[in-house]
């Protein structure tokens, strides 16, 4: 299989970007023109003396900003384990680098944007999950790895990544477009990777859990919902738990994926803002394309969705039940659980209904497994793709329920666990899996909601805890406000970082000069000092008891008329995207 380099120098003059392979063996120089922009390859001796020298991780990509072209590079990165001998790497630091030695030539306004759009990309690079390997493809499954060509086998790690996993897919595209230049890059997924040698009986194994985000309809919470024309679903994660012992290995693998029809559910300062389905759309188009591409890649599907069966989320689940059966496709089953109905009152024992009733059908998709010599002994022919609303909290639950079931059946089948032993009873390892899986729940929450994930308790213990309840509603507080006053700003970061919006340094104004309605900046100005006139009543009391009361009354009336007026308003308080057409957004 073909690698890329692992180690670099980077040489920079004031002309030229020298990154220096510093592999064993190694000569190849890739030269970057910090005017032209051109990217060459050269050999060691064409190294200047006079550059500054430090040393790189890896290159991420490269982007256009309003002052011109930056390097976007590693610079430091932590082993996270060896996947079958290969070391996977979580990068840690990133720096941004101008091809330009001055931005005097912007104006005003340019270097405003310019700044902004910088603090943007760091926004992203900031969130953590960035994961790479040098000599093995961490994008693909390794149910897919192992049906593939020769061919396919001699490609570079960026000609043979899956796209929808490659975050810097966007940032690369130069590199890519030049193959004699690839082995100076690798694809860098984007989600979270654990990897823990654990012992039961005396015998040790690796036991690997990945999850997969999806770079494509990718955003935060709430501005991002359902799907796009091309069927792509919001916080698509792919989730692969791979074990290996004695050099034999199994994977299991779950998908998870936002209701895939066109529906919103766009902040406006409320708690839970209402949902709306689409009523101008074909749905079943963008359907269709969803369900066809998963199930041309994952096998059988089945959708385990565990929206409210009332209130606000009933009409979502209402719709996702007629598209599935509209499409009468005997691959593909629906199966609606009610999680906050079944679980009320503090009852998670009843998640085993769920697990019960899709027992069956976890049975007839199996696992994927190679035995010690190599031999494909098992293929998993289906998947489960579960959803909640936002396809973290009770989605993860129900995924470490399914996938501790078919761990069950595999360290059996391998000879790690005797007949008759369950992996509860294993009090080392049970502590390493449930932790894992709460913390494979944050990292999916941190990168979508912002906080993270609630439920983790169920999941690190095996039961629901009242401090669990208190933890969950800090999260929501957090998570309200972030959705409503900061996620306008983390949505055209992740938008600018996958290409979605481009710069384009000939334009003038961007869209981050769109300005509020003077109405709206005015108002939470009048709410704060009328309630704050109304303290002041209260404290320093007229001359009589109706004229305290006269006032308080004023200016009472006044904040709460001027809060009304925001409630109703929300949507203009709110921290939106820029970036993006309003139509997108909609």
């Amino acid at each position: 299989m073909a690698t890329a380099y692992e180690r670099f120098n980077l040489h920079a003059t004031p002309e030229k970007f020298y990154i220096e392979a510093c592999d064993d063996g190694a000569n190849d120089v890739l030269v970057i023109d910090r005017v032209s922009t051109e990217m060459t390859l050269a050999g060691i001796k064409d190294i200047p003396p006079s550059g500054v020298t430090r040393p790189i991780c890896g290159i991420m990509g490269t982007v256009r900003l309003v002052a011109g072209m930056y390097l976007i590079v590693i610079t430091r990165k932590r082993k996270v384990g060896d996947l079958f001998g290969h070391t996977v790497w979580k990068a840690l630091e990133f720096d941004v680098i101008s091809y330009k030695k001055t931005i005097l030539h912007l104006t005003d306004f340019q270097m405003q944007d310019n700044k902004a759009f910088l603090s943007m990309l760091r926004n992203v690079l900031n969130t953590d999950g960035f994961y790479f390997c040098t000599d093995y493809d961490l994008t693909h499954t390794q149910q897919r790895l192992s049906n593939t060509s020769p061919d396919f086998q001699e490609m570079s790690l960026l000609e043979r990544a899956d796209q929808r996993f490659m975050w810097n897919g966007n940032l690369l595209r130069e590199i890519t477009a030049q193959p004699e230049l690839h082995k100076f890059a690798f694809p860098v997924i984007h989600g979270f990777i654990v990897m823990n040698p654990c012992c039961i009986n005396g015998k040790v194994f690796e036991w690997i859990l990945i999850s997969r985000r999806s770079c494509f309809r990718a955003g935060v919470r709430y501005y991002v919902r359902g799907i796009d024309s091309e069927g792509h679903a919001a916080n698509f994660v792919e989730t692969e738990q791979i074990v290996q012992y004695n050099n034999a290995r199994v994977s299991f693998v779950q998908t998870r994926g936002s209701m895939p029809f066109f529906w919103s559910q766009r902040p406006n300062l409320k708690y839970k803002p209402k949902p709306q389905i689409s009523t101008d759309t074909n749905h079943m188009d963008g359907f269709r394309r969803h369900f066809e591409s998963q199930v041309l890649i994952y096998g059988k599907q089945v959708i385990l969705n565990l929206v409210n069966q009332k209130g606000s989320e009933l009409p979502l689940e209402q719709a996702f039940a007629k598209m599935v059966n509209g499409m009468e496709n005997g691959l593909i089953k629906y199966i609606a659980f009610d999680f906050h109905k079944e679980c009320s009152k503090m009852r998670w024992h009843r998640l085993q209904i769920l697990v019960d009733a899709v027992s069956d059908m976890q049975e007839e998709f199996g696992y994927f497994m190679v035995s010690s010599d190599g031999k494909v002994m098992s293929e998993q022919s289906g998947t489960f793709r579960s959803n909640c609303m936002d396809c973290l909290d009770r989605t993860n639950v129900i995924q470490s329920l399914l996938a501790r079931r078919s761990l069950q059946s595999q360290l059996q089948r391998m000879g790690v666990l005797h007949v008759g032993q369950k992996i509860e009873e294993q009090a080392d390892f049970e502590k390493i899996y449930k932790n894992a899986w709460a913390d494979n729940a944050n990292a999916c929450a941190k990168q979508y909601a912002g906080t993270g994930a609630l439920k983790t308790d169920f999941t690190r213990t095996g039961k629901r805890t009242h401090w669990g309840l208190v933890m969950d509603g800090w999260n929501s507080m957090i998570r309200y406000y972030k959705n409503n006053f900061s996620d306008g700003f983390r949505q055209d970061s992740i938008d600018l970082f996958l290409g979605n919006y481009t710069v384009d340094e000939t334009d003038g104004l961007t869209p981050l000069h769109m300005q509020k309605d003077w109405k709206f900046l005015l108002l939470p100005v009048i709410m704060v000092v009328a309630f704050s006139m109304c303290i002041i009543c209260l404290l320093m009391a007229g001359d009589t008891w109706t004229e305290t009361l006269a006032y308080v009354l004023f200016w009472g009336m006044a904040s709460a008329l001027t809060a009304a007026v925001i409630v109703v308003n929300g949507r203009e308080f709110v921290d939106a995207p820029k970036l993006v057409q309003k139509e997108k957004m909609d």
